[in-house]
Formats: structure tokens, C-alpha cells, sequence
């Protein structure tokens, strides 16, 4: 420092001799008057840093909170839609399935019903059908024995007429035959 004085000090003394012109001291070949604009342009950007950066900064923030909040407001909204999305399709859901349910409950109580139908109706049909041929067969056994009482009867008579033909007078034998067979109708019928 003291070399930095006497260099100064033979500076200025060298140049008071040259004429009077003097030579300004400089720091980093910075002159005092360069020094006072940098100051003041120093002093100028820290006013302008120390009293606006915070309220840009805040500012700033501020906008990015907000901006935040508003995708966080969207976010909720959209959540809460999902939510009734998926109540009102688990409500479908369990809709369809206890429908689901009835309607199987109601296939199989209408398929049991159906089964209990038609036994029913294959027993009626059975029953009917075996009535009906117990009554052909009951028609069909009046039928032959009626049969088979006229045909005794037809032989009966026959038999009887020629044995009374053969032992009585003619006569005798239409009276009797007429008789046999006034007697034979009134049995059968």
C-alpha cells in the first residue's frame, strides 16, 4: 500500500510538472467520476431490485398460487364427478344385477310352474285317453255280448222251431215260433 502511495504521490508530481495538467487517481482504470455513475447505477438497481423484485416476486408467486388453486379447484370438480360417475354405476350395476335376479327367480318359479302344467296335463291326457279306451272297451264288450246273446238266440230259435217242426202240426209250429220270438225280444231288449 505504501508503494501504491508513492506511486500516486510521484504521479501527481509528474504531472503538476508537465504543465499543470494532473492526473486523476484511478482504481481498476476506473476514474472518480466513473465511480460515482457506477455507484449510482448500482444504487439505481438495488432501488429498483430491493423495492420492486419483492412485490414481481410475490407477484409472481401469488399468479402461480392462484394458478395452482384453480387446477386444484378442477382437479376437486373433476374428482367429484368421477365419484358420481362411479355411485351412479355401481347403482346400475347392483340395479341390473337384482333385476337380473328377479328375472331368474321368475324363469325358474315360471319353469316350475310349466313342469307342474304339463305333468298335470299328461296325467289329465292319460287318465282321458285310459277312460276312453275303458269305455270303448266296455262299448265293445256290450257290443259282442248283445252279439253273442242275438246269435244264441237266432240259434236258439232255430233249433227250437226245428224241433217243434219236427214233432208239431203246422199250426202248432207258427204259434209256437211266434210266441219264442215275441218272448226272445222282450228278453233282450
Amino acid at each position: 500500500m505504501a508503494e501504491e502511495q508513492i506511486h500516486t504521490a510521484e504521479t501527481v508530481a509528474g504531472t503538476v510538472a508537465d504543465g499543470g495538467h494532473h492526473a486523476e487517481p484511478t482504481l481498476l482504470s476506473v476514474g472518480a467520476e466513473g465511480w460515482v455513475y457506477t455507484g449510482v447505477a448500482i444504487f439505481i438497481v438495488l432501488a429498483v431490485v430491493v423495492f420492486k423484485a419483492p412485490s414481481l416476486i410475490a407477484k409472481a408467486l401469488d399468479d402461480r398460487i392462484a394458478g395452482v388453486k384453480k387446477q386444484l379447484d378442477e382437479a376437486a370438480v373433476l374428482r367429484a364427478e368421477a365419484e358420481k360417475l362411479l355411485a351412479d354405476a355401481q347403482a346400475a350395476k347392483a340395479a341390473a344385477e337384482s333385476e337380473a335376479a328377479a328375472i331368474r327367480a321368475r324363469a325358474q318359479t315360471e319353469a316350475a310352474d310349466l313342469v307342474k302344467a304339463s305333468e298335470a296335463a299328461a296325467s289329465d291326457a292319460i287318465a282321458r285317453r285310459t277312460a276312453a279306451a275303458a269305455s270303448r272297451i266296455a262299448a265293445a264288450e256290450r257290443t259282442a255280448t248283445a252279439e253273442l246273446k242275438a246269435e244264441v238266440a237266432a240259434q236258439v230259435t232255430k233249433a227250437a222251431a226245428a224241433i217243434i217242426a219236427a214233432r208239431a202240426d203246422k199250426d202248432l209250429q207258427t204259434r209256437l215260433t211266434d210266441e219264442a220270438i215275441a218272448g226272445l225280444d222282450r228278453r233282450l231288449h
